[in-house]
């Protein structure tokens, strides 16, 4: 498999990564199974894997699956989702950030972290604050580079901004949305990465199994979320989805093959996550990397979801707060008249 430098970190990491959500209770429970996957994946040339303290017991299973592979590995984690009922296991503050790195390495069984992700932003917290904390990690070798995951526009530029004005480390790596239906990321998001030289790692390719070919028009899909996500049954997403199978068949690869060549074929993507449960579909999705995209199936792409739009929105993206204080959006009523 290639190599495609992370940004400007010099690091060379794969154009699939793995994703290992899926390893854990409510995935893939069966070690001996993750085990295997990761070896095939890693013996197939994929070098970044990726996880999270929020996806339950992945970590640990992550962990135990790279016993004397570890150094083969660009190690990616994140932090922030809330962890348990606490409303202090989450977020960016120091306090929570120094706690969940020690909990990830320990799960994990390495003495550092090769790249260290917030997982969402956190409003409540100053980007100061989380930035100087991550630049302390960096500093003291627990982690390697520092990066970011569906951070709007307007704040990987305030990371930025406030990185150089502080003298902090910067965020290097973005983590966005990005799929055959979601294209929002095009307009703001990826243009701002290539800006400051970050390196993108892109969640969700498959559209949280919707461009899996196992979600129909008027088929009981097999696809347990279906019943959880009212994304997966948006009726506009559907339509768009029979549009996205009709072109792979006349271009002759899976569909599924066809949304991760979509992907990476873009100059601000830097990887994609491939996230299976099981070995069949990891080979599957393995057997995308000999695909290459042309440009009459990229225009075709552009006629059924147009560069830079998305048709709906997934369930788990980074919505911005709501501007719910009626201070913040009028004014007081003696200052609201023109004259």
């Amino acid at each position: 498999m290639k190599h495609r430098t992370l940004g400007r970190t010099g690091i060379q990491v794969s154009p699939f990564a793995l994703g290992a959500m899926m390893f854990s209770s409510f995935g893939n429970s069966d070690q001996q199974e993750v085990d295997r996957m990761v070896g095939r994946a890693l013996d197939a040339g994929i070098n970044l894997i990726d996880t999270a303290d929020a996806y339950g017991d992945s970590e640990e299973m992550v962990g135990r699956a790279l016993k004397g592979r570890r150094d083969d590995v660009i190690l990616a984690s994140k932090f922030s989702r809330p962890i348990g009922d606490d409303p202090n296991h989450q977020g960016g503050s120091r306090r929570w950030i120094m706690t969940a790195v020690e909990n990830s390495l320990r799960r994990l069984q390495t003495d550092h972290l090769d790249l260290y992700q917030m997982h969402r932003p956190d409003p409540a917290t100053d980007i100061d604050e989380t930035l100087s904390t991550l630049t302390d990690l960096v500093r003291s070798g627990k982690v390697r580079a520092i990066g970011s995951s569906d951070m709007p526009a307007s704040e990987i530029v305030e990371a930025q901004w406030m990185a150089e004005r502080r003298g902090f480390e910067r965020f290097r790596v973005e983590q966005p949305h990005y799929s055959l239906l979601d294209r929002g990321v095009e307009r703001e998001v990826l243009p701002m990465a290539q800006k400051y030289g970050m390196g993108t790692v892109i969640w969700s390719p498959l559209a949280s199994g919707m461009l899996t070919g196992r979600v129909r028009r008027g088929q009981e899909s097999d696809l347990r979320r279906t019943r959880m996500f009212a994304a997966l049954r948006d009726e506009r997403r559907i339509d768009a989805v029979e549009q996205f199978i009709t072109l792979a068949e006349d271009a002759g690869i899976p569909l599924t093959h066809l949304a991760l060549a979509f992907v990476i074929a873009h100059p601000g993507v830097t990887a994609a996550l491939i996230g299976p449960r099981t070995m069949a579909q990891l080979d599957d999705l393995l057997a995308a990397a000999d695909v290459e995209i042309t440009d009459e199936i990229l225009d075709r792409v552009d006629e059924i979801v147009p560069p830079g739009t998305g048709v709906g929105r997934m369930d788990q993206e980074y919505n911005t707060p709501p501007i719910t204080s009626p201070a913040l959006r009028r004014r007081v009523a003696e200052e609201r008249a023109a004259a």
